[in-house]
């Protein structure tokens, strides 16, 4: 890793600065559908429950950064699940369909079963109920699989870097067992949280000898039931040290798997889906990959995220994000609160990764439309 004092930046200083959110002149009216500058639409929320977790995976929450003495956000400025809920709500009168809750590890988050049962209750302009999921590194989910289906958690996802318990515990850098998250994956399965998806960052040189493992694994013990998804290693935050040599294209992985299990090639389910899909010829399942490094896909991204703060991030990559909290805790109204929502996501014209293609991945520039390179929120803070 390259974590030198040069790159390693408190999030106090990048991901909790703050862009003054007011209510626009104009108001923006929630109508279910909201386009941003490019045409895309707002239909996918992922709200950032905690920015604490119980793993240090090196790409996403390095130990020499995130020590003892890190100090995290305090209980009083996170958003009550109340005021999450009201986001939401009002997120889903614009258009949100999807509301994926996330951390650091959002099963860290006490009574994270409230706030599902507050959302199950939302509705579209439409009638139908949000589909709501999480993405979890499974270290609680076998104690707490079936609680979540209980309140409204439709499915989930699972972080998980290897199958070999060495790899996995340094990849972790909290010697945490994998067999423990499998029997996570297991029960999760058995409370219905189903279809499962399985994440697995690939860094070469680290975990690319676990391609396959992981493929034979999940096709012979869970089949169509669970979705194993392979991830670029990406340059998110700024303390990860992500080099390009350390990431191994998505195209290597489906030759890898197709050599050995012959895949063919499925139709997205959905616009701006962020994986691409393929299928066993065999009919043992599917996998996808996730290549945002070498295939970006912002051209329909329909993704925003909710910090637990109360921030709106347009982009996984974005350096500031705008406060929605004052709002929230002032004296605005729910029309007021949409229509700065809307107005934001109306100016949203955020592409990086697309940018970084075009500019290659070491231009000192990349991303910036003016010449400066901000240094980027950290993945931890408000989700992958």
């Amino acid at each position: 890793m390259n974590n030198n004092s040069s790159t390693v930046i408190p999030i106090a200083e990048v991901g909790r600065a703050r862009a003054a959110v007011a209510v626009p002149d104009i108001a923006v009216p929630a109508t279910g559908l909201l386009l941003d500058r490019l045409g895309r639409p707002l239909t996918d929320l992922r709200i950032s429950v905690t920015d604490r977790c119980n793993f240090r995976c090196s790409y996403c929450m390095p130990k020499d950064v995130f020590d003892k003495d890190y100090k995290y956000l305090p209980h009083s400025a996170l958003l009550s699940f109340e005021e999450m809920t009201r986001l939401a709500r009002l997120f889903a009168a614009h258009g949100v369909q999807k509301i994926r809750l996330t951390g650091g590890e959002p099963l860290l988050r006490k009574n994270i079963e409230g706030l599902i049962e507050q959302l199950a209750e939302i509705r579209t302009p439409g009638g139908a109920p949000l589909e709501l999921t999480l993405t979890t590194n499974g270290s609680l989910l076998a104690r707490k699989a079936a609680a979540l289906r209980a309140a409204g958690l439709q499915r989930v996802t699972v972080s998980l870097d290897s199958l070999d318990d060495a790899v996995f515990r340094h990849m972790n850098d909290v010697d945490f067992p994998v067999a423990d998250v499998l029997a996570g994956i297991d029960a999760a399965r058995a409370a219905g949280l189903a279809p499962i998806k399985v994440n697995m960052v690939v860094k070469r040189g680290t975990n690319e000898q676990e391609i396959l493992p992981m493929a034979r694994y999940f096709r012979e013990h869970h089949g169509a039931g669970v979705v194993l998804r392979f991830i670029e290693y990406m340059d998110v935050g700024a303390t990860n040290g992500w080099r390009m040599d350390e990431v191994l294209p998505s195209a290597d992985v489906i030759a890898r798997i197709h050599a050995e299990f012959p895949l063919v090639p499925l139709e997205a389910t959905t616009p701006g889906e962020t994986a691409q899909r393929w299928a066993y010829a065999d009919g043992g399942g599917e996998i996808g990959v996730i290549s945002s490094v070498t295939q970006a896909f912002c051209h329909d991204c329909s993704r925003a995220r909710l910090s637990t703060e109360g921030k709106l991030y347009l982009c996984l990559f974005a350096s500031a994000g705008h406060d929605l909290r004052p709002l929230l805790r002032g004296a605005a109204s729910d029309d007021d609160i949409a229509s700065a929502i809307g107005h934001i996501w109306q100016g949203r014209a955020d592409r990086y990764s697309e940018l970084r293609a075009l500019r290659g991945p070491d231009h000192p520039d990349q991303g910036d439309a003016d010449g400066k390179s901000p240094r980027r929120v950290e993945m931890s803070y408000i989700g992958g």
